[in-house]
């Protein structure tokens, strides 16, 4: 036995020798996490709560690895592998549920809050492989990493909007975007689960100790965002969560208090012994009767900070000892952004209709916006039957830059989506109405989805910044004449001429029914004799 360990000993020694030869030094490949939780509490009684763990990667780009190889200790090796094989240089990837109210909660911490999957990538264009077969590839491997519907993001809904989503810098090489969303996509915990095991402490220690599924996906509004691009320094992962709570709700329809125990159920007990940094803010109210603990540093009255590093555990709590019960706001009183959305199809028929999108300015300057609409072969849109009014009158010169690229056929026998995308302006204090006519598509009955008569979710417009000529600046900053960020619409339901699938099932009973009768008095002729029974006293 002593030979045996002796050998094995020896093995192992040879390994590690092995394995340094290839070990990358930490001067070229520097790793730092960093963890933020930001509590918001809002006008309507909600708390709004973005976590966000990033994790930079200095000195190392995952997709011109070779030379290198993928050696991370808290860059997660599933992405770094997925960003070598496909040549990703920028990746967004989020799944929500809900609809987020711009007008109660204001602009999110992450702008991508449209309903369902949202996927966007820049890819580095090269001779090895087809943007689109990479772009495949992509999708089946976050598909399979984070357990969702991704693969449905085929080319019926793909395509490649630049100025919609452009890149974060500037690049040497050519580069191609493609991107695609699906709402219908459901978010669950089967999507939480696979995102903890990203993070360096899962979700034992540290601000993710916090992510308490059934308390998260039972929020009125939350979502899953991946975030990954390149910097001068490196390579920048951002995984964050982001949830609407209504502890109004929780407490029974009183009172709006709040607490990690209360919108958790669970608090802080250590920190993340690999992080650099590990905060909760919590951003206060101009009220002074709240009340906050535990105590904090507070920066000029306007955030509260708590440094996990030192004030674990940590369970924070605001409270407002003198409300009884609170009393919501009224709506036109708590609008916090400058555009209000509305976006709605009218139409009886099945096969014609009208998609209309009213945009309220809400401020007293003019708003310069750009309108996405990336539309599946469900339906068409006539771009000659489209008006801009304002207060009634037609006001064609508010809408420039108009680019529409209807559906085609493709070579696989799918049909493309159609894109639309225009620049708005909103005049000051007033409401445009943008409406056109639509065809709905006449589907074969394989096409049709199992809940056919639910009909079929169509994605969000988005509201984008107009980049400056000058500067290049696309809304970056909040600007009178613009807005921050992106804007989603709500997701819209149509319903397409559908076939009676019941019909098959009724003629099954009826047919079997028919039958059943024929066969069985046949039957009984053929096999039963008639005798007379004699009945003695």
């Amino acid at each position: 036995m002593r030979w045996r360990r002796t050998f094995f000993a020896l093995c192992l020694s040879a390994s590690s020798v092995t394995s340094n030869t290839n070990y990358v030094p930490s001067a070229i490949s520097a790793e730092r996490y960093n963890e933020d939780l930001f509590i918001r509490p809002l006008l309507d009684g909600r708390v709004a709560t973005t976590f966000t763990f990033t994790t930079d990667l200095l000195g190392n780009v995952p997709q011109d690895s070779e030379s290198f190889g993928q050696h991370y200790t808290l860059f997660p090796l599933t992405l770094g592998q997925i960003l070598k094989e496909y040549s990703i240089t920028e990746l967004h990837l989020t799944l929500n549920s809900g609809k987020w109210n711009y007008d109660h909660w204001g602009y999110p911490d992450d702008p991508s809050v449209g309903t369902g999957a949202e996927l966007w990538a820049w890819m580095i264009d090269g001779p090895s492989a087809t943007v689109d077969e990479r772009w495949t590839g992509l999708r089946n491997a976050l598909a399979g990493l984070f357990c969702a519907s991704l693969g449905s993001l085929d080319t019926r809904r793909t395509s490649s909007p630049s100025t919609v989503f452009p890149i974060s810098f500037s690049p040497s090489i050519p580069h191609a975007l493609r991107y695609a969303s699906l709402p219908s996509e459901n978010v669950c915990t089967e999507n939480l689960t696979p995102f903890v095991k990203l993070l360096p402490c899962k979700s034992r220690a540290g601000l993710a100790a916090l992510l308490n599924p059934q308390r998260i996906f039972d929020a009125d509004w939350h979502g899953l965002s991946v975030h990954l691009r390149s910097t001068e320094r490196g390579t920048e992962l951002k995984l964050g969560v982001q949830a609407v709570f209504d502890p109004v709700r929780l407490s029974g329809g009183r009172r709006r208090d709040w607490s990690f125990r209360l919108l958790f159920d669970r608090i802080i007990h250590d920190s993340c012994s690999v992080a650099t940094s590990s905060v909760v803010r919590v951003q206060l109210r101009d009220s002074q009767s709240y009340t906050l603990s535990p105590a904090s540093v507070v920066d000029d009255k306007v955030m509260a900070m708590y440094n996990l590093m030192t004030q674990a555990p940590l369970d924070v709590s605001m409270s407002w000892p003198h409300e009884h019960t609170f009393q919501y706001p009224h709506v036109h009183q708590s609008r916090l952004t400058p555009l209000s959305i509305q976006r709605t199809l009218h139409g009886s028929s099945q096969i014609h209709g009208h998609l209309f999108v009213a945009l309220t300015n809400n401020g007293d300057h003019d708003i310069v916006i750009g309108y996405f609409e990336n539309l599946p072969a469900l339906v068409t849109l006539w771009m000659h039957t489209m008006k801009i009014k304002v207060d009634g009158v037609e006001r064609n010169e508010l809408i420039s830059n108009v680019l529409y690229h209807p559906h085609h056929a493709l070579a696989n026998g799918q049909k493309s989506p159609s894109t639309l995308q225009a620049i708005l302006t909103i005049p000051a204090a007033s409401t445009l109405h943008l409406s056109m006519e639509i065809s709905r598509a006449f589907l074969k009955y394989t096409e049709h989805p199992p809940d056919a008569m639910r009909g079929w979710d169509l994605p969000p417009a988005i509201l984008f910044p107009v980049c400056e000529p000058a500067t290049s600046i696309c809304g970056t900053q909040n600007t009178s004449s613009g807005i921050q960020g992106r804007m989603y619409t709500p997701t819209l339901l149509i319903d397409l001429p559908t076939p009676d699938f019941s019909m098959p099932y009724n003629v099954i009973i009826f047919s079997c029914t028919l039958i059943t009768l024929i066969f069985g008095s046949i039957f009984n002729l053929l096999t039963r004799t008639w005798v007379v029974v004699r009945v003695e006293d």
